[in-house]
């Protein structure tokens, strides 16, 4: 397959493993890598910058294919040192970055000026825009199904491919609701050049998660997510749990609720707890609603390959019963 995402990362397939705290580790970037795909690392998965550039190094000792690094600046009470992380990805000689929340045109300027491809995620078409008159090189953009913060403008996936893809100039890349062949192949109608995915790939043999939390992947249907944060306008997409259930109830409890009132439910730390011991109980477990197409754990190789072929069915299919 060849697409400007593909030309831009040097991979033979545009497909990407999305950027997650906890999972993007050298074991999962680098069996995408090894498998035509294209993984990332997520820096901030790593206690310090010095030791980001420790799994930079150990991802290298994996794969001698191109892999990249995400980069999430939000806003925070204690923001970590994200310019000191940025400067171990560039000193470590990574060619590409994923951004997503702020964006700092500093960081920008930093990052191209090494000669680093950006690839900024957002969720809204004006976002979109204002990042490529910032000067990123392409867009990943979510739709409402993904997993994560899918913004508050509560756009579906569909329409939100579709009109990105008539409005952005630069390389687009479709991120929530695909899993499979079929959600590729209908992306790359809309118009777009690559596809991202997060939870599809933690359901896979190499994703460094506890085999319960995969399983868990696997049983759940399209309707087993909760959307929590709604009532504080930072919305996110989380498998439905015990714990996720209990967040939900607190913030539609009569008067509502603060974030002091969820946050000893919510901690990334409990997260982690829960994808590395396999306690549903334990966390917050983020997964979306693409969760309805997952139906196995196969190796990330096996995976690419199926949907490639899949791809490619669905798309001559469809010219078939227009031709």
């Amino acid at each position: 397959m060849k697409t400007r995402i593909t030309e831009m990362l040097g991979t033979k397939y545009p497909i990407i493993q999305g950027g997650m705290m906890w999972v993007g580790r050298a074991e999962l970037a680098a069996a995408v890598s090894n498998a035509d795909g294209f993984g990332i690392l997520t820096a901030l998965t790593q206690p310090t910058p010095e030791d980001l550039v420790k799994e930079i190094a150990r991802c290298r000792t994996m794969t001698d294919k191109p892999f990249g690094v995400n980069l999430t600046i939000l806003p925070s009470a204690k923001p970590p040192p994200y310019e000191a992380y940025l400067d171990a990805a560039l000193d470590s000689g990574i060619k590409v970055l994923e951004t997503a929340g702020n964006n700092p045109k500093e960081f920008i300027a930093k990052a191209k000026a090494r000669g680093v491809k950006i690839i900024h995620k957002c969720t809204a078409v004006r976002h979109a825009l204002s990042a490529e008159r910032n000067g990123v090189d392409a867009i990943s953009i979510d739709g409402m199904e993904c997993a994560g913060h899918p913004g508050e403008d509560q756009i579906g996936c569909l329409m939100l491919f579709a009109i990105a893809a008539k409005k952005v100039k630069i390389p687009l890349i479709a991120s929530g609701g695909i899993a499979d062949g079929a959600t590729m192949a209908a992306a790359f109608a809309l118009g777009i050049e690559g596809v991202n995915m997060g939870t599809r790939f933690c359901a896979t043999v190499e994703a460094p998660i506890h085999d319960n939390i995969k399983q868990l992947l696997v049983k759940a249907s399209e309707r087993d997510t909760n959307l929590i944060f709604r009532t504080l306008h930072n919305t996110g997409r989380v498998l439905k749990t015990p714990v996720s259930d209990e967040v939900v109830a607190i913030e539609n409890r009569p008067g509502g609720a603060k974030f002091e009132d969820i946050q000893h439910l919510v901690s990334g730390a409990k997260g982690r707890v829960a994808l590395e011991t396999g306690d549903e109980k334990a966390g917050l477990i983020w997964a979306g609603q693409s969760v309805g197409l997952i139906n196995d754990i196969p190796t990330c190789a096996d995976l690419i390959e199926r949907m490639v072929g899949e791809c490619r069915e669905y798309l001559a299919q469809a010219g078939r019963r227009v031709g």
